[in-house]
């Protein structure tokens, strides 16, 4: 996948400046498919000269105009386009996972600090998407159409950092009884 598509996802539910689009990435995309404001920009830009994405421009008091960016038709044929394409599956690189391979070289202590680091790093971010959960998603049982898919992915990301901390934990029992 390439940015110019979660951009496009981005842009099919709200339209927004550069500006706008990189707090939204921030806040919701950008957990799934992380981007620079840099990034965004630069992207929107070459979206803009591909004819994916159209703007207007906004006079602001005191400074300088925004561009306030749509998805265009050409934009919703390429959004359509790519979701019928087969995607690659994703591969799980993890140094984490190296680290604990080489951990029998005498480097356990080390392995489980970076473990009990990883795993704080996850279990704050789960608790994140479980916040997400609860303010946008209360009812989820409810949902249809383009709050359920989002609310899906949610789910996926949320599922996938309950099993991370839940390997974190079973690495941390294992090596400490090895130990």
């Amino acid at each position: 996948m390439a940015l110019e598509h979660a951009i496009l996802v981005s842009l099919t539910e709200r339209t927004g400046s550069g500006y706008e689009l990189a707090r939204r990435f921030d806040r919701s995309i950008g957990y799934f498919w992380p981007a620079t404001h840099q990034q965004i920009y630069r992207v929107l830009r070459r979206m803009d000269e591909a004819g994916w994405v159209t703007h207007t421009e906004v006079a602001q008091e005191g400074r300088p105009d925004k561009k306030v960016y749509r998805i265009s038709d050409g934009g919703r044929a390429e959004l359509a386009r790519w979701i019928a394409e087969p995607g690659e599956v994703a591969i799980l690189r993890d140094a984490l996972g190296v680290k604990l391979r080489a951990a029998s070289i005498g480097g356990i202590d080390a392995v489980l600090r970076e473990v009990a680091r990883h795993r704080a790093e996850h279990a704050t971010r789960l608790e994140v998407y479980r916040g997400i959960q609860a303010k946008d998603f209360p009812k989820p049982t409810t949902l249809n159409g383009r709050e359920l898919h989002q609310y899906l992915v949610l789910r996926g990301g949320i599922r996938a950092e309950e099993s991370f901390v839940a390997w974190c934990d079973e690495v941390t029992e294992a090596l400490q009884e090895e130990s």
